[in-house]
């Protein structure tokens, strides 16, 4: 199932999309998408409504360095254990929503990255049971103001500015991550490509280790790191990020105003 959350005319609604192309259908969802969703009866053809975030996040944890070629290329060995942090819940934007590039960074980055979010409340849970706690599966861009990830020496204002969490464009629940092509477009031209097979710690993994330090809600949002060959956004660009089996996520960039 394709889980999605659009603007409608009868304002904002979680949503089934169902069939592909100019027939795609957004059946709506009665209250959330957690456990098994039950229909108003509603629905529009997706080319009438605007797609945004799928998913309202308590939190959005990010799993830093987690393919070795980026570690390498960020000029550090790749690290024996998951490095995590937070970006807070109001980074997220949805598709073809503008990333806003703040006037204090002078390298506003982009990073494609596949994007689990979580199905129901969990602590503690054991990587041989990790994949009964997911909903499903998204497209990320973990934008960030690599200037000041450098200066701070620690990444919250890097990574947390408004706008700096894409998501989208739905969340596919009927997915095996394991091994999923990745690629991150700017303006057309490939920048990154990569596969979730290299990921130095798989999602099984992620979700124990961070379940052992904090509970993860239904909506809460990993990002499971990004491959090589990240690199600045100007204004004016456009940069997609497109997950095997999920679909593209795409966002102009833009100056602040």
């Amino acid at each position: 199932m394709r889980l999605g959350r659009v603007a409608s005319p009868d304002g904002v609604a979680f949503v089934s999309i169902e069939g592909d192309g100019s027939d795609s259908v957004a059946k709506e969802i009665a209250e959330h998408p957690f456990g098994t969703p039950t229909f108003t009866g509603r629905s529009w053809p997706l080319a009438d409504v605007r797609l945004l975030a799928p998913i309202l996040a308590s939190k959005v944890v990010c799993i830093g360095k987690n393919y070795a070629a980026h570690a390498a290329e960020m000029g550090g060995p790749a690290p024996a254990d998951p490095v995590i942090f937070l970006k807070p819940n109001t980074a997220i934007v949805g598709p073809n929503a503008p990333i806003i590039l703040p006037p204090s960074s002078s390298q506003v980055d982009y990073e494609g990255e596949l994007a689990i979010v979580i199905g129901r409340p969990c602590k503690d849970v054991p990587a041989a049971r990790a994949l009964d706690v997911v909903l499903g599966y998204t497209a990320a861009n973990d934008v960030t103001a690599r200037d000041q990830q450098r200066h701070d020496g620690q990444w919250t204002r890097g990574k947390g500015y408004d706008t700096f969490c894409p998501l989208g464009p739905w969340i596919e629940t009927s997915l095996d991550p394991s091994d999923l092509e990745v690629v991150t477009e700017l303006d057309g031209e490939v920048r990154q490509r990569s596969r979730t097979s290299l990921l130095l710690h798989d999602i099984p993994k992620l979700i124990e280790w961070i379940t052992t330090v904090m509970t993860l809600l239904p909506g809460d949002v990993i990002l499971t790191g990004t491959p090589e060959g990240v690199g600045p956004m100007r204004e004016g660009q456009q940069v997609s990020v497109t997950v095997e089996g999920i679909g593209t996520l795409t966002n102009p960039v833009a100056a602040k105003r």
